[in-house]
């Protein structure tokens, strides 16, 4: 019960990655508000039970984070964990790149995360402390062809992760920051990538990517895992980090190849 007594924040929660943190979370003792903007975070929240609720919450909108942590502290007390986990994704290069969706992915995975820490730090250290945990991706480490507005936004949140971190030390605040990157995950967006791809077709230049490989994918509890454990007081002394879980992908070329039998 590492969050005994504690309130989290997890954006994204309605499904994948942010559904699991949340329920681990809830498991732990936190009482958590999932943020999504799916009707289908309700039921996430209804099926964990009281130490859960629902709130309908478009990242993108920085009145809307304002109000939220606000609403948080009044109802709750206080808030001791974010984690900024909404993110979407959309197939693209460096010259097929359109500016609607680039526009469209950097506004939920990257200014979610900046609207995200803004106004979290202020009631964080009216807490006492907290922590923040933001969901970057292998991409920001690894190069990935297909994925150019991911790959920029991901990599940002990873840079934005350790600003966000000094800024808070260097103001004495007990405000701790850290970046999860994940690789690819059986979560509902990354299995939609394959009808993406269809969708895109041959002339959006895309490379195929071979399956078949040792560590090509993890479930969304290996990421619960770790966020949990960064947004804990076992890593009292973790700040500014950027913790990649992916099996070994990022020190291979790319995937680890399966032997041939």
């Amino acid at each position: 019960m590492r969050f005994a007594g504690k309130v989290a924040i997890v954006t994204g929660g309605a499904a994948g990655l942010g559904e699991a943190i949340a329920r681990r979370l809830a498991a732990e003792g936190a009482r958590v508000i999932l943020t999504d903007v799916s009707p289908a975070g309700a039921e996430v929240a209804a099926s964990i039970g009281a130490s859960a609720r629902f709130v309908h919450h478009d990242v993108r909108d920085q009145p809307g984070w304002q109000a939220l942590v606000a609403e948080v502290e009044a109802r709750e007390g206080r808030l001791d964990v974010l984690v900024n986990n909404a993110g979407i994704v959309e197939l693209d290069t460096p010259e097929s790149i359109d500016e609607a969706s680039y526009r469209a992915v950097l506004g939920v995975s990257l200014d979610g995360v900046v609207w995200g820490c803004k106004y979290a730090i202020a009631a964080m250290v009216r807490a006492g402390g907290g922590s923040i945990v933001n969901l970057s991706s292998i991409a920001a480490v690894q190069g990935e062809p297909n994925n150019a507005s991911y790959t920029a936004a991901k990599g940002a949140i990873d840079a934005y992760s350790r600003m966000v971190s000094v800024y808070c030390a260097q103001k004495s605040m007990p405000v701790r920051c850290n970046a999860v990157l994940p690789s690819g995950m059986t979560t509902p967006m990354v299995a939609s990538i394959p009808e993406k791809r269809r969708a895109a077709g041959a002339a959006a230049g895309l490379i195929e990517i071979v399956p078949g490989a040792a560590n090509a994918r993890g479930v969304p509890d290996d990421v619960a895992g770790a966020v949990l454990f960064l947004a804990s007081d076992d890593a009292r002394w973790i700040n500014g980090q950027s913790i990649v879980i992916d099996n070994g992908a990022s020190v291979t070329k790319g995937v680890v190849p399966l032997l041939q039998k």
